[in-house]
């Protein structure tokens, strides 16, 4: 269903591209990727027009998109978009209220390179592999991976499948104006990683892989990017 929304979003002409996990998913799906992923309860995107959308109009083009596409769920704002604060939007089955999940955007942040993804039939506009990959490597080299150890695991997802392009991935860095950071924690902060890892739960019973296999395997994918590493 959320492959569904986006597709919908998509043939709708709204100016929403989409990131996050699900763009994951079929980035590695594309790879020849298909073992169980890690799960997500909302879907992330960026909203880029020529000038500021208010609540009503986001809400308004979302729901239509939706309902020319077939799709019977109710579209509500529950928190509007600031500086650097998203939109959330609760998407809910419209009899029963039941919220089956929610959609995060990003309005009129830097425009990133995209590509039109396919899943099963379902397209839509997402991300480029090379910007997914520099976003986490830039978590990843700063204290913030200790909060967002998903990352890590993702890092983990795409060594299996998809080559370090070092160019495109620093061409991205520089687009968006941003600058790697020393990745300390990242390397002398195992423990604390583990301990964020364990903690990390992996929704709908896919298999949990060993903390060491995720943390070696993502090491050894951007080690050309961290300075001073060690072979």
């Amino acid at each position: 269903m959320m492959y569904e929304v986006m597709k919908a979003v998509y043939d709708s002409g709204i100016p929403v591209s989409f990131k996050g996990s699900m763009v994951l998913k079929a980035c590695l799906m594309e790879m020849g990727y298909f073992e169980e992923t890690r799960h997500t309860v909302d879907i992330d995107a960026n909203w880029n027009s020529d000038t500021p959308p208010s609540a009503g109009q986001m809400t308004e083009s979302i729901e239509k998109a939706l309902q020319k596409s077939g799709i019977e769920l109710g579209v509500s704002l529950y928190r509007m978009y600031g500086e650097s604060r998203s939109a959330g939007f609760e998407l809910a089955d419209k009899i029963t209220g039941e919220i089956f999940f929610t959609m995060d955007v990003d309005v009129n942040r830097p425009v990133l390179p995209t590509k039109i993804y396919e899943v099963e039939g379902f397209q839509f506009r997402g991300v480029a592999p090379s910007q997914m990959i520099a976003d986490k490597l830039l978590v990843v080299s700063t204290e913030k991976v200790f909060r967002r150890i998903k990352d890590v695991v993702d890092l983990y997802y795409l060594s299996k499948v998809f080559p370090f392009d070092t160019a495109a991935v620093r061409q991205a860095l520089n687009n968006s104006g941003k600058v790697l950071g020393t990745f300390d924690g990242f390397l002398h902060g195992t423990e604390k990683l583990r301990h964020a890892y364990e903690k990390f739960r992996f929704e709908g019973g896919v298999g949990k892989p060993a903390f060491e296999d995720v943390y070696e395997s993502a090491k050894a994918y951007i080690k050309g990017e961290i300075p001073n590493m060690e072979a």
